[in-house]
């Protein structure tokens, strides 16, 4: 049977805490998780990425490439394959040139509601970082710009991310429209 899996994913390293929590199928693929995490967590999908679990790597693996060649291919493993009691965890990376880390945990496992349409996003904190910003340094010294209007960098950043970047800003119910759309709203590259 089917179960309904309560994780929760945070990025690793970054305070204040960057995280969702979702619900999710027990059967759902990696593949299809990289693309929940993607549309739920705000990012763009322009980067490589990868599930780490015991030491092993499980990504799209791509025939004509050799990149990975020592990897899984994460269209035949389901979540339940990797988390199967609560407190289980796994790492989803992505963008390794700024090498965001994720904490995934299995929270709870409860009966799946046919009602609910999964994935589903039921609670999170914070903006996502914006693409290509430097990883976690480049992402600090990005908000103490922000908040130094005097600072030499501090226009080229008006520039690149708007006068309305809002690093505080979530909100669960635009996520869960994203959600229902194709590919769970993730942009395909």
């Amino acid at each position: 049977m089917i179960a309904t899996y309560q994780i929760q994913m945070a990025l690793k390293e970054i305070k204040p805490k960057i995280w969702r929590r979702l619900l999710i199928p027990s059967n759902l693929l990696l593949s299809d998780l990289h693309k929940v995490i993607q549309t739920s967590m705000g990012w763009d999908n322009l980067h490589l990425h990868q599930f780490i679990k015991n030491k092993t790597f499980y990504t799209a693996k791509d025939p004509n490439d050799d990149w990975g060649a020592d990897s899984v291919d994460y269209k035949k493993i389901k979540v339940s394959d990797l988390l199967q009691k609560e407190n289980d965890r796994m790492i989803y990376e992505y963008d390794f040139g700024d090498g965001w880390e994720h904490e995934v945990i299995l929270e709870k496992i409860i009966p799946s509601e046919n009602k609910i349409i999964y994935p589903q996003c039921i609670d999170g904190k914070m903006n996502c970082p914006p693409e290509d910003c430097g990883g976690i340094g480049g992402f600090e010294n990005m908000l103490y710009v922000l908040k130094n209007p005097d600072d030499e960098e501090y226009e080229g950043y008006i520039e690149w991310l708007g006068d309305d970047y809002d690093h505080a800003y979530f909100n669960v119910n635009e996520t869960n429209e994203d959600l229902k759309l194709k590919n769970y709203g993730c942009f395909e590259l």
